[in-house]
């Protein structure tokens, strides 16, 4: 990979591990490349970071159900549910594909570089 994606995905990945919304698994991934970017073990490492970054980037779908269910209301509240579902459902209005929070944003620009990062 290029030094500017290089820089990039390090910088990103920086800031998934600071997130609380980034899944363990993300974040053991992330570490694992992290200590691995400049070895031999890069790209291997590189390779299965963006394959959990892909199982953990979650679909609008996947989203609405959750804000359309019992437990969105348990997370939130009655009225933070509501906000969220409403915001949820005015995302996919707008052709949204994925969650915002802010994994699964960093997730979503991560995996645009695919190609540039396995190169």
């Amino acid at each position: 990979m290029t030094k500017e994606t290089q820089f990039f995905v390090v910088s990103e990945t920086r800031k998934l591990l600071k997130t609380s919304s980034a899944c363990p698994g993300a974040k053991e991934a992330a570490r694992r490349f992290l200590d691995a970017v400049g070895t031999a073990n890069e790209k291997a490492e590189a390779t299965k970071y963006l394959q959990e970054l892909k199982e953990d980037l979650e679909p609008i779908d996947n989203v609405l159900a959750f804000a359309k269910s019992p437990s969105a209301e348990k997370y939130f509240g009655f009225e933070g549910a509501k906000k969220f579902l409403d915001h949820v459902n005015a995302m996919k209005e707008n052709g949204v594909k994925y969650c915002d929070c802010p994994a699964c944003l960093i997730a979503e620009a991560i995996l645009k570089e695919k190609d540039a990062i396995l190169k």
